[in-house]
């Protein structure tokens, strides 16, 4: 559901998610695109279209009722990460060709008599956790796991996978390590017992920094859309190279000048200690622009950057353009993205935000999107 009625504006270039997806592919083996939650905002149909004329076959996305929405519009193997929840995912499963995660043996044992009534073995890929403590059978319990696949002749297993916890921490390798291992044991008891599948644990940070963690398949997420995992760490560089695909930027609705002992929005929280210009940008906290980014984020215009003054607005927000006399209604203010020295990256956005590069797309990605590069 995106966000009406409102003036800032969301390009998504699909050339950059193209270019990415090609530089990952240089990385790993076979790739399966990450496309959950409308593709991290970027729109499930148009990334994932565009994704699958590069090469790829294989599409993980988050629910079930997603993964129908995709089926619908393109071929290839659509991956379920959250898997069966409710009792009406059991016969989407089936009815859409999804091929769901299942991490628990009252799903395992559903789906099996679901395979027989249907005549065949459906296809299913089990989730084990080796420390993410989510979802996922215990990777300790893989001996039971193959007693319960041993009486459910209506599955059959396509992928066996797990989650990183702490893969983007270059502080936390022992981690990264210890769930390896863990997953090693799993698929190494599960071939044993005569299981065929695709075995994948690397996400987009283990990918880029661990080719021991390849397996036969790797999930890049975040990477595709430009994020680097590594940003701020001492691993930034093996991110190089990937480009941000969103672009967010907001009209500037009015310029006008400030005396110096005037206050600027809300609760007056900035008083201007000098004569200052300012423009007022069409976007506040309704549009998706977080609030905690009063006082401390910025917005580029005209290749300068303009810090943000006093609070977000519902609709509307104040930049410093003293140091920017073009600066006129009219303008675009950039939120996220922009090109030059004064781009904003996502990683930069998301520091002032107080979050992650994830959230961020996800958030501004609710409003209406335009498309270029497909």
């Amino acid at each position: 559901m995106t966000i009406p009625f409102n003036s800032l504006r969301v390009v998504v270039d699909l050339a950059a998610i193209r270019a990415n997806y090609q530089l990952l592919k240089e990385r790993g083996t076979t790739l399966f695109p990450v496309v959950k939650a409308d593709a991290y905002g970027h729109g499930l149909i148009p990334v994932a279209k565009t994704l699958a004329a590069a090469g790829a076959t294989t599409f993980c996305v988050g629910s079930v009722d997603e993964a129908c929405v995709l089926r619908g519009q393109i071929g290839g193997r659509v991956v379920s990460l959250l898997g069966p929840l409710t009792e009406a995912d059991y016969e989407k499963i089936e009815a859409c060709d999804v091929l769901p995660f299942v991490g628990r043996a009252e799903q395992l044992a559903r789906l099996s008599r679901q395979g027989q009534r249907a005549g065949r073995k459906l296809p299913v890929a089990l989730k084990f956790d080796t420390g993410m403590g989510r979802l996922g059978f215990s990777w300790q319990e893989v001996e039971a796991v193959i007693e319960a696949l041993e009486s459910s002749p209506g599955v059959t297993v396509a992928l066996v996978s797990s989650h990183l916890a702490t893969s983007d921490e270059p502080e936390a390798l022992d981690y990264v390590d210890l769930q390896r291992d863990r997953f090693a044991t799993v698929v190494a008891a599960l071939r044993g017992a005569g299981h065929v599948f695709e075995a994948n644990l690397a996400n987009s940070a283990a990918l880029l920094s661990r080719p021991d963690l390849l397996f036969d398949a790797q999930r890049p997420g975040i990477t595709l859309y430009g994020g680097n995992p590594f940003h701020g760490t001492r691993l930034s560089y093996l991110g190089r190279g990937l480009t941000p695909a969103m672009t967010v930027s907001a009209p500037v609705l009015a310029v006008h000048d400030v005396a110096a002992g005037e206050s600027l929005s809300y609760g007056c929280t900035f008083t201007a200690m000098h004569p200052m210009r300012v423009a007022v940008v069409g976007a506040g906290y309704a549009d998706g622009l977080a609030r905690s980014l009063s006082g401390r984020g910025q917005m580029a215009l005209h290749g300068k950057r303009a810090p943000i003054l006093g609070r977000v607005c519902m609709q509307l927000t104040i930049l410093d353009v003293t140091n920017i006399p073009e600066a006129a209604p009219g303008d675009e203010a950039v939120v996220l993205g922009g090109g030059g020295p004064a781009a904003i990256s996502p990683e930069e956005l998301a520091g002032w935000w107080g979050t992650i590069s994830y959230e961020a797309f996800c958030i501004l990605g609710l409003n209406p999107r335009e498309y270029v590069g497909g």
